[in-house]
């Protein structure tokens, strides 16, 4: 019989001419041969996983799993035909085979990890959980398609999620408090900021229009000085005209009258006519002379009093423009100078401060690091030597050097000494027998100790013992007690 399985289904034959089993989209089936058709239709498992993080807070996991047979796979597909096909994919077999699996795994990474890092790294935590539990399936053959896991939820009585969320809200809230009040903090600097510059900018505007004014001032007293000048030299030529004409005059009026007189006193007054002739010539050539004088003196001044009061004009305004150029450079060197150190100490407290976290953190790693490899170092030791913790006690202090150690110190503490040795003997007199003679040798051993004690009092410290106990070898007669055994 010629079976074909559908798009979403494969064959599988065992029986006669087949070693273990036969996997196919189509095929014949023979006599003595069993044909089961495989539904690789992948199902959704849904699941609410219980587990507990690392503080033993516990919490609920629900998750959503895609998984079907693997379909690129031969061996895959024959162990999934040897192992679940004679189940139903959405069997209550299978899906607690799948739960178990699915919760095992989740509950043993959910343990090793802290609540915060299962929360804020829940795409690491879906991808272990992912490969660990495909791990697992892939002894039965089986993918997982695609895989889902929700947001975490608390357990009733552990309400770890909710007053995080409350937290979050207030931190929140907070910080947009801060925000408003650095965002107004920022808008009255910038006021400030634009009041400064509007005032700079205005101060800048009205030195230049002084600056424009006194030039126009300076050109317009120039103007002044010329056309006044030239004014003064004006009326003093037509000063010299006029007095020129009035000597013509005058001269025409005397000619007249000389005319006149010549002919009653031609030869009386012939001398005194040619004497005021010559005086009048004289007055005239002295007038000229002081008219040109006069008006070489007056242009004179006037040229440099104008040179003067111009080169005086120029300098004003050349020192009040170089000073004010002066103090604007000086202010903005000032102002570029204060930024430019204002913006390094910033970039400086910045680098420091993010030099020392990285310091820091990287500190807190190697000593966790160090602390986690002693503890692992520590509890294979443990293991090794059968749970024995004197055992271990003893490992550790040898591998630390720490009887070489104690060896060290003993000898350094030893070190320089120079003992004296003194060894007394004191024989027994007799060999009495009886209760009392026996009472007699304890107060006797008694008395025996004394002279050892008193030498080595004496040797240490320099003082005798009293003289009715006796003296000590050396020191004058020497110090004895002998036990006298009784008849």
């Amino acid at each position: 019989m010629y079976r074909v399985a559908k798009a979403s289904e494969f064959l599988a034959i065992t029986g006669a001419s087949i070693d273990d089993i036969k996997i196919t989209k189509k095929a014949i089936v023979w006599p003595l041969q069993r044909c089961r058709v495989i539904d690789v239709t992948p199902v959704n498992y849904t699941f609410e996983v219980n587990a507990m993080s690392a503080e033993k807070l516990p919490f609920l996991l629900p998750a959503v799993f895609t998984i079907g047979p693997r379909v690129d796979d031969h061996e895959s597909l024959v162990k999934y035909a040897k192992l679940l096909s004679d189940h139903k994919r959405d069997s209550h077999n299978v899906k607690e085979l799948v739960q178990g699996i699915i919760e095992g795994e989740t509950r043993v990474l959910a343990a090793s990890m802290t609540m915060e890092e299962i929360f804020k790294g829940t795409k690491d935590f879906k991808k272990e959980v992912f490969e660990k539990v495909q791990l697992e399936l892939n002894q039965f053959g089986l993918l997982i398609y695609n895989s889902n896991i929700k947001q975490l939820v608390d357990v009733k009585g552990h309400e770890y999620f909710s007053y995080l969320g409350q937290k979050t809200q207030m931190e929140a809230a907070n910080q947009a408090k801060v925000d408003v009040s650095e965002a107004k903090m920022k808008g009255e600097i910038g006021a400030k900021e634009r009041q400064g510059l509007t005032l700079q900018n205005a101060a800048k505007i009205d030195a230049e229009t002084n600056i424009i004014a006194t030039q126009r001032e300076g050109e317009g007293k120039k103007q002044e000085i010329m056309v006044k000048s030239q004014v003064k030299i004006y009326e003093n030529q037509r000063e010299a005209d006029v007095a020129e004409a009035n000597s013509l005059l005058a001269t025409k009026k005397a000619g007249w009258a000389q005319k006149a007189k010549m002919a009653e006193v031609e030869a009386e007054k012939a001398v005194a006519i040619r004497e005021a002739e010559l005086q009048k010539e004289v007055e005239r050539k002295n007038a000229l002379a002081k008219t040109e004088q006069l008006k070489a003196q007056q242009l004179s001044k006037a040229t440099v009093d104008y040179e003067i009061k111009v080169q005086e004009a120029n300098s004003v305004l050349y020192t009040k423009q170089k000073e004010a150029e002066a103090v604007l450079y000086e202010k903005q060197k000032a102002a570029d100078a204060q930024r430019v150190a204002a913006e390094a100490q910033l970039y400086a407290i910045q680098q420091a401060a993010d030099a020392e976290l990285y310091a820091k953190r990287k500190e807190a790693e190697g000593m966790k690091a160090l602390a986690e490899a002693q503890g692992v170092k520590i509890r294979t030791l443990l293991t090794s030597l059968g749970g024995n913790y004197n055992a271990l006690r003893d490992y550790l202090m040898i591998e630390g050097g720490m009887f070489k150690d104690i060896a060290k110190i003993n000898a350094e503490a030893i070190k320089g000494l120079q003992p004296k040795i003194s060894v007394w003997s004191n024989g027994e007199a007799g060999d009495g027998s009886g209760a009392g003679n026996a009472a007699m040798k304890e107060i006797a051993s008694v008395y025996r100790a004394l002279p050892p004690l008193f030498q080595t009092v004496h040797e240490q410290t320099g003082v005798l013992p009293p003289a009715w106990m006796g003296s000590l070898p050396g020191s004058g007669a020497g110090l004895a007690i002998t036990n006298q055994p009784e008849n």
